[in-house]
């Protein structure tokens, strides 16, 4: 699929220059809406009778070749697939990978709202950002209709996460819908043998499905045909989850395949959102050191390949965090450097006499920075100058890390007013700008250590 650009959407809209929508020209609204900023319907001139062939000309060429699928509703629905490029750094990816819990029916009442409270309170703060789970998959285990429904009911009392229905079953998924009957879960899944079945459920409860079809990729483009040629538009598709040899390669391989005839070959029966499920390792897995590290390299090499959406097992921190630090890492936009903001932060029981550090307001420098005067319980001031996000090395090499930025954070923080000293540490990798700063700012520059490990070591020898 070729890429859109501003042009081809500038072509279909307008050209009134209007200003209604925000943006200055038509063209600049063009490409606000490529980087999904704006919407259609931002534009009001598409209200006119005139314009409507070039609205629905617009949203046909504005829809990703993979289809974006909400599941649940209000604000903590999930949005997953939408993407439109293989690789981030044609566009960037907008829909992080959706990450599920699962419980199942044979747990007990007091073990599933453990689960289920657990990933509906998950939170991990990691370079400014804050990393949550997404959604709780319910699994029919017992083959009881009466247990699965319990268990639906619990999670439905215990959580606003989406949910996500799981049986090959038809009476037991319709039992899990009357219950989670407003909340739009997904539904796992169709198949070849149940489709009809499962579709008239889905088109009952208007919810997004799942066609399964493991290892045959073939047989995935028959099933989500005939789920569309039921009306059936919010498919979620899975190609199996195996965890060694051969399968896992085909496993791999099948993954990719299927992203790259969606976006690069426009194959509209595989346009959709992919699920994986790690939590597979676990099968037949009493080990749970063995079942954790298994389900974390699988979820991370599912997550590396194109996975929206991911059903795991392990609450171990040691196992979650390397998967949802491998998405933060993937969807982060990589035009853009993770920022802080800038100015003055306080560290412990500053007071006039505290020290004042700088460094740049790249996100992981801050938070490296941050993290080690925290770590060491020490009290002082640091400067966050405004480097458009880069990191002080980058920062020295594009000229972005200059002494008029440093004397323009000094005056808006009025450090001045709140220390009785002007000494001022810098990174070590800046210390070529040392003169420059003290002319500028007309305080005394102290260089610092290149590794702000060494900090606390520093403030030692020049107390």
């Amino acid at each position: 699929m070729a890429r859109i650009s501003p042009m081809d959407i500038y072509k279909l809209l307008p050209g009134e220059n209007c200003k209604e929508c925000g943006e200055a020209t038509c063209m600049a609204f063009a490409s606000a809406l490529i980087e999904r900023k704006k919407k259609v319907d931002d534009c009001t001139l598409f209200e006119k009778e005139k314009y409507k062939a070039k609205k629905a000309a617009l949203i046909e060429l504005l829809s990703p070749p993979v289809k974006e699928v909400k599941i649940g509703t209000g604000e903590r629905a999930a949005k997953i697939g939408g993407e439109e490029v293989m690789y981030r750094h044609e566009l960037t990816y907008f829909n992080e990978t959706a990450i599920a819990l699962d419980i199942d029916d044979e747990m007990s009442e007091e073990e599933i709202i453990k689960r289920v409270k657990y990933a509906d309170g998950f939170s991990f703060d990691r370079v400014g950002q804050v990393l949550t789970l997404q959604a709780v998959a319910i699994r029919s285990k017992s083959g009881d209709e009466s247990k699965f429904g319990d268990a639906v009911l619990t999670a439905v009392e215990n959580t606003d996460l989406p949910l996500i229905l799981c049986s090959y079953d038809p009476k037991m998924l319709e039992i899990g819908l009357e219950i989670a009957l407003d909340r739009n879960p997904l539904v796992y899944a169709a198949t070849k043998e149940n489709y009809k079945e499962v579709a008239n459920l889905v088109k009952k409860h208007n919810c997004p499905v799942v066609a399964s079809s493991p290892r045959d990729i073939e047989g995935l483009m028959n099933l989500t045909r005939d789920l569309m040629d039921l009306g059936i538009e919010n498919i979620v598709i899975d190609i199996g989850t195996y965890l060694d040899g051969e399968q896992f390669e085909d496993m791999l391989d099948n993954l990719v395949m299927i992203r790259r005839m969606s976006i690069e070959n426009s194959v509209k029966e595989l346009g959709f959102p992919i699920l994986t499920v790690p939590m597979a390792a676990w099968i037949g897995e009493k080990d749970s050191v063995k079942g954790g590290f298994n389900e974390t390299t699988l979820g991370a090499s599912h997550i590396l390949r194109y996975s929206d959406i991911s059903i795991l097992h392990s609450m171990d921190m040691w196992s979650l965090l390397p998967q949802i630090t491998v998405r933060q890492n993937i969807y982060t936009d990589p035009r853009r450097p993770v920022e802080v903001d800038s100015g003055l932060y306080t560290f412990g029981k500053v007071d006039a006499n505290s020290p004042v550090l700088m460094t740049t307001n790249f996100a992981l420098t801050y938070y490296t920075v941050a993290g080690d005067i925290e770590s060491a319980g020490l009290s002082c001031y640091l400067l966050v100058v405004n480097t458009e996000g880069l990191a002080v090395e980058p920062s020295m090499a594009g000229g972005k890390l200059i002494s008029s930025i440093v004397k323009d954070v000094i005056v808006e923080s009025k450090i001045e007013e709140k220390v009785n000293h002007r000494n001022l540490i810098i990174p070590g990798m800046a210390a070529r700008i040392k003169g420059d700063i003290e002319d500028e700012t007309k305080w005394e520059v102290s260089v610092g250590p290149m590794d702000s490990s060494r900090i606390p070591a520093f403030l030692d020898d020049h107390a």
